[in-house]
């Protein structure tokens, strides 16, 4: 998905349903954002996350053959090029929590 899709969806749920939240947030454990936005939709109450994080180019393990050493993944991330993901959620009464749609059910909804 790009982005200029995303701002359309997020604009459409603006416009025809009601939105708790819409939020941007930096990842934590790797460089990028998180961007969601939580709405009664069509299916009850819903969040979709549209994440946007840098491509990695390469990927080294460091570390040693030594017994009882640490090893450690070191990323290197593209300056230029972004991987972008969509995640639809749906909540859950019986689980009191989200729980992920699949690709075709979350935009049936919409």
């Amino acid at each position: 998905m790009t982005e200029e899709k995303w701002k359309d969806i997020v604009s459409t749920i603006k416009d025809d349903f009601k939105v708790f939240e819409h939020k941007t947030k930096d990842l934590e454990k790797s460089p990028g954002q998180l961007e969601y936005i939580i709405f009664n939709g069509p299916v009850g109450k819903m969040k979709l996350e549209f994440i946007t994080k840098p491509l990695v180019i390469d990927k080294k393990a460091i570390g040693s053959r030594r017994i009882g050493s640490q090893t450690k993944v070191e990323y290197i991330y593209s300056d230029s090029e972004k991987v972008h993901t969509f995640k639809a959620y749906k909540w859950d009464e019986a689980q009191n929590d989200w729980t992920e749609m699949e690709a075709g059910e979350s935009f049936k909804a919409l």
